[in-house]
């Protein structure tokens, strides 16, 4: 579902990693626009520079040059970049973030783990949030459940519930199926889908999954750290 508006420029974005006399150009001058409310799945070998970039793109890692424009603010460019206070607001403020392992704290339940981020920063209605979530991925059964009581499907949906809990505008997701059988794999795309028709959420998406791929608007094929639009 594309909106109207950019959500994320990225110009000549470069990210060189050294390993001793060796210069690795994991991405290697990527520029994209990704606009809002646009659903790209980004695709490619093991090493082609895909979760780097992907990385660059939520503020997770720092490029070694080029330019990232989020929401028509310059996150670095030109020699500029904001500092980690700043760039940890971007974080908290912009993005959901949903990861391959599920990243839940063993220790709380299924409703704590969605609620966690909102120790670190609070929205208006955050709490009903988190029930309206809970509700909306099919975890009712399951709010008062440990991690180790529900199935990984289930797991990756309380880690997709904690990702939207702060209303971010951009979910990235690197590989969010990747250990997953082919009919959870299937529910999580649904729901993925769903996000970015009803809400008009921006997703950006790492993965292996062909089918899963094809669920977004557009496919960015990666290549020796390179981005080309298949």
């Amino acid at each position: 579902m594309s909106g109207n508006g950019i959500s994320l420029e990225a110009r000549e974005l470069t990210r060189v990693y050294r390993m001793g006399s060796e210069e690795i150009r994991a991405v290697d001058g990527v520029s994209l626009t990704i606009g809002r409310g646009e659903f790209v799945s980004f695709v490619g070998p093991s090493g082609s520079g895909k979760t780097t970039l992907v990385n660059l793109l939520g503020c997770l890692d720092n490029p070694t040059s080029g330019e990232l424009h989020l929401a028509g603010r310059s996150i670095f460019g030109s020699g500029h970049i904001l500092s980690e206070k700043d760039l940890t607001r971007v974080r908290r403020e912009l993005f959901g973030y949903i990861f391959q392992n599920f990243y839940l704290i063993p220790t709380l339940t299924v409703r704590e783990n969605v609620a966690l981020p909102l120790a670190f920063y609070r929205k208006p209605e955050t709490e009903e949030e988190v029930d309206r979530l809970i509700g909306m991925l099919g975890l009712e059964q399951r709010r008062n459940h440990l991690p180790r009581q529900i199935s990984g499907g289930e797991m990756q949906r309380v880690a997709i519930a904690r990702a939207l809990v702060n209303r971010p505008e951009i979910l990235l997701a690197d590989e969010p199926t990747g250990n997953l059988d082919t009919k959870r794999t299937e529910e999580i795309g649904e729901v993925l889908q769903e996000l970015n028709r009803s809400r008009g959420l921006t997703i950006v998406m790492v993965t292996h999954n062909p089918g899963l791929a094809r669920l977004g608007e557009r496919i960015v094929e990666m290549r020796d750290g390179r981005a080309f639009e298949a």
